[in-house]
């Protein structure tokens, strides 16, 4: 075994990684990271939750007014993404009770813009939605995902019930002005998190991979969401989007993203670790041993503006998955 992978055991016993052990563990050789695997996989085991799986909608799509390069819904770029306002609390509740059906038990609104600073328009629209699906499936967990959020909106979010809120940091907050965009910074979101971390709500905020980032860019961001204390990380892998300044941009190979994975099981042991957007379209084979390398959820049912897998699908990936080990009995619990 690696040196560094068998130093790294000792989050097993509950230690903490060192970051300097985490950049050593960046540089193990492919023959090697299988060794990482193994050891995330058994972290993963022993201290967080087992699979789970959660569906979104993207209520409002298009013109956002933020300059993400890697996103189709910016009005900056000129994509094919799909144009729409808000939709009704009505639609909302319909997309949440078919996921319900599908046998999903948590669900998260999503909505494209700068984010929601005034209890008013939208806003009210998500919180009506949010409690008509409470009313209709008190066990079904209901998150959402509108962006910049001020005390007042993230306080009347708690009060409704929200289970878990999305806001991704997207990458190493150093980084964010140079590789994602420049109409906002990292600590606008930053500064969410903690208003959402003061009213309890539970926080879901990760990245993406292939931006132009380094290994020690994402190390340092796993170190920032452990600091943080976010509940749930979702890693998206990039999927390429004509129109997007990351157009040509190529995605991490998967040997990269399973050492990625494993590295953010080690920093944060017990977190949700969401393999995201580009895990059936970028990772094709290799998204079960993907699951493998630490991860522990994922979305299904498809994203904002590109294809997942069907449900069905990805709830016999969940049985298959059972049997190396989830932590316990496979299940979709509440998690955005």
């Amino acid at each position: 075994m690696n040196e560094w992978v068998a130093r790294a055991a000792a989050v097993l016993k509950g230690e903490p990684l060192d970051a300097g052990v985490a950049r050593a563990l960046a540089d193990v050789p492919g023959e090697e990271v299988l060794d990482l695997v193994a050891l995330a996989n058994r972290v993963r085991n022993r201290f967080s939750p087992p699979f789970q799986a959660c569906s979104i909608i993207n209520a409002k799509s298009g013109l956002c007014s933020e300059n993400c390069r890697f996103c189709a819904q910016s009005a900056s770029h000129a994509t094919h993404a799909q144009i729409y306002p808000m939709v009704s609390a009505e639609t909302i509740l319909a997309a949440a009770e078919t996921a319900y059906s599908e046998g999903v038990r948590s669900f998260c609104i999503v909505t494209g813009g700068y984010g929601m600073t005034e209890p008013e328009g939208d806003f009210l629209t998500v919180l009506e939605a949010v409690d008509a699906i409470r009313s209709r499936q008190p066990d079904m967990g209901v998150s959402a995902s509108l962006g910049i959020l001020s005390d007042t909106t993230a306080r009347l979010l708690a009060e409704h019930g929200i289970e878990h809120y999305n806001i991704n940091l997207q990458t190493a907050p150093g980084r964010y002005r140079d590789l994602i965009a420049d109409t906002h910074t990292s600590d606008d979101r930053v500064a969410t998190i903690h208003l959402l971390k003061r009213y309890g709500v539970q926080v879901c905020s990760g990245g993406i991979l292939g931006v132009g980032e380094t290994m020690r860019d994402r190390i340092d961001l796993a170190f920032t969401l452990r600091d943080l204390g976010v509940d749930v990380i979702p890693l998206n892998v990039l999927v390429p989007i004509e129109g997007t300044p990351l157009e040509d941009g190529s995605p991490p190979a998967a040997v990269e993203v399973a050492r990625t994975l494993a590295l953010f099981r080690l920093i944060v042991p017990r977190a949700v670790i969401k393999l995201a957007a580009g895990r059936e379209t970028v990772m094709n084979d290799f998204q079960g041993l993907l699951m493998l390398a630490g991860a522990n959820g994922f979305i299904t049912g498809g994203y904002l503006t590109t294809r997942g897998r069907d449900v069905q699908r990805d709830t016999a990936l969940i049985a298959e998955l059972k049997a190396f080990g989830s932590g316990g009995a496979p299940r979709e619990p509440s998690t955005a």
